[in-house]
């Protein structure tokens, strides 16, 4: 199986809704169309109908930081649905009635957590080359997860590693500063380390 890739997103809008009459719900952007990712090597964009496929086809968790021992909604199950709108892949999940999801109703509210990221298996793309710069349109995504995240980057900081190392020898035409590598990979091994303390 392929590596899975994970993106995150800064987005402020993520949110419980409802009151005490029923279940809450969080919603909030997966994903956002055409929004560059930031912190790579080249530009990269979730193009238009991306998940038009996996959101048919697919049983898709919503996990909290990506952890399967917190899963807060799943479409087989009917507590997580996703639509794309003309922004992005729009999520809404159903969480269960547990003190860590009470708890995360908390966190969110005080916008501790306001970033969402996605798991995601890449199915099609466009390449293109413009100033030096390689841009990746995803038009079809296996999508595996979307995540309400506290910290947006890769969880598994050496898969991050070795996508920059392999990407950097597969274009080798373009110039990327060894500067801006060799800091992409001491944030990468920071942001691990603290994950383990």
């Amino acid at each position: 199986m392929q590596n899975i890739e994970r993106r995150a997103l800064n987005i402020h809008e993520l949110r419980f809704v409802g009151d005490d009459t029923g279940p809450r719900k969080l919603v909030g952007y997966a994903a956002l169309f055409n929004s560059p990712s930031e912190g790579m090597p080249f530009d990269e964009v979730f193009a238009r109908g991306a998940f038009t496929e996996t959101i048919k086809n697919d049983d898709i968790r919503c996990l909290l930081n990506h952890d399967p021992n917190f899963v807060l909604g799943r479409t087989s199950a009917g507590t997580l649905t996703l639509k794309q709108d003309k922004r992005g892949l729009l999520m809404e999940a159903t969480p269960p009635d547990t003190q860590w999801a009470r708890d995360l109703a908390v966190t969110v509210g005080r916008g501790d957590i306001s970033q969402m990221s996605n798991g995601f298996i890449m199915v099609e793309q466009k390449l293109s080359f413009a100033n030096n710069r390689q841009k990746r349109s995803l038009t079809a995504v296996k999508l595996m997860d979307v995540s309400p995240v506290t910290f947006p980057v890769y969880p598994d900081t050496e898969v991050a590693l070795r996508s920059i190392d392999a990407w950097q020898k597969a274009h080798p035409e373009v110039d990327v500063p060894t500067e801006w590598l060799e800091d992409a990979k001491r944030r990468l091994r920071l942001a691990e380390a603290e994950s383990s303390t």
